[in-house]
């Protein structure tokens, strides 16, 4: 019987603390934002001339005689939306897979997916939105893992799409 007045008493209090006076009380409101628009590049490709890779900064260290990638894609490049961006590149002492040798390029654009050139030739990426970007591109070895030479094979470059 206590056990019973017990559960009762706390039916009735907890009953009572969920009341209330405001109408508002137990009211939600949502606002509606709209997700940021999303990018979706589109990639075409177009044949590159071939042009031996030679190191660009004296400052970094490369060995010449090792397979060498150069990104020809400045940083800090800024472009309007609707406008293409080029990824071209020079390659020394490497053959890629489409062309008979061993190595592939890889490159991902802003964390996204990573991508492939078997083939020396330019991929061209249109569809950009407005905002900051990145386009890493890496010289990938025999062994699927990025091929380091000095300071070269592994590049980053910024660019930003403007309205």
């Amino acid at each position: 019987m206590k056990n019973r007045l017990a559960f009762i008493a706390l039916l009735a209090i907890s009953s009572f603390a969920c009341s209330s006076n405001n109408e508002n009380a137990h009211t939600t409101a949502t606002t509606f934002v709209s997700p940021p628009p999303r990018q979706v590049l589109r990639a075409e490709t177009r044949p590159a001339q071939q042009v031996a890779a030679k190191p660009d900064d004296p400052k970094l260290n490369v060995d010449p005689k090792k397979p060498l990638l150069i990104f020809n894609l400045p940083t800090g490049k800024t472009i309007r939306e609707g406008e293409e961006v080029v990824i071209d590149f020079s390659l020394a002492n490497a053959r890629l897979k489409g062309d008979g040798g061993e190595y592939r390029v890889r490159y991902i654009v802003d964390d996204d997916e990573m991508k492939w050139i078997d083939r020396w030739e330019q991929i061209v990426l249109t569809g950009w939105v407005p905002g900051k970007h990145t386009i890493r591109l890496e010289l990938i070895g025999p062994d699927g893992w990025p091929y380091r030479n000095g300071d070269y094979n592994v590049v980053t470059r910024e660019l930003m799409v403007i309205k």
